[in-house]
């Protein structure tokens, strides 16, 4: 029946009928787009599932707020609702002032042996000389490993990505089409990976 039906048909059903088979139906019809759209994107500290959810978001809006009276079709305004959902979702864990709560743990979170962080801390030897020289020592070391993993270009590209640049901006500011710079990424992010296993 709903295949049958125009989108804007099931979405009056939707709203004058509360039809949940066809609320379903138009999740269903178009959680391709929001796949395809979702794959294009990386938010810091997200899995593509996340990502995949602000999509949905995007759609839910689209169902809920489409008015067929400004003359665009449902499919052409939920595209646009899920593609702004996703950019927003991608804008707001690129600020720098949500990292903190990106990053939050728990001091009272307990360890696979059940004592608690705060248990484990001991704020005096933090503070002593040798213990900062050697977190130093350590993050100097992560970063020239880094510096001899990466090549020269994905290197820039990790800065340019690192300081907020979207994919498109690197594309533009290194002449290079937008696979390219989305395949350094990918690249990036696996000999990340490799270093943090080793």
């Amino acid at each position: 029946m709903y295949e049958r039906n125009t989108d804007e048909e099931n979405i009056r059903l939707i709203r004058e009928e509360n039809d949940n088979a066809a609320f379903e139906y138009l999740i269903k019809k178009y959680m391709g787009i929001v796949k395809k759209e979702s794959r294009a994107l990386y938010i810091i500290g997200a899995e593509n599932e996340d990502i995949i959810q602000e999509g949905m978001i995007g759609l839910i809006k689209a169902i809920r707020s489409f008015d067929g009276s400004k003359g665009a079709s449902f499919s052409t305004f939920a595209n646009l609702c899920i593609k702004r959902q996703l950019i927003t979702a991608v804008k707001l864990s690129n600020r720098k002032k949500h990292s903190p709560l990106n990053y939050y743990v728990s001091f009272y979170t307990e360890n696979d042996d059940d004592v608690a962080l705060v248990d484990e801390l001991q704020a005096d030897q933090a503070f002593e000389p040798e213990n900062q020289m050697l977190g130093q020592l350590e993050s100097q070391k992560l970063a020239e490993t880094i510096d001899k993993k990466l090549s020269k270009f994905e290197r820039q590209v990790l800065e340019g990505y690192l300081a907020g640049k979207s994919y498109d901006e690197l594309a533009e500011a290194f002449g290079k089409p937008y696979k390219s710079i989305d395949n350094a990424i990918q690249r990036i992010r696996k000999k990340l990976r490799d270093i943090e296993q080793d």
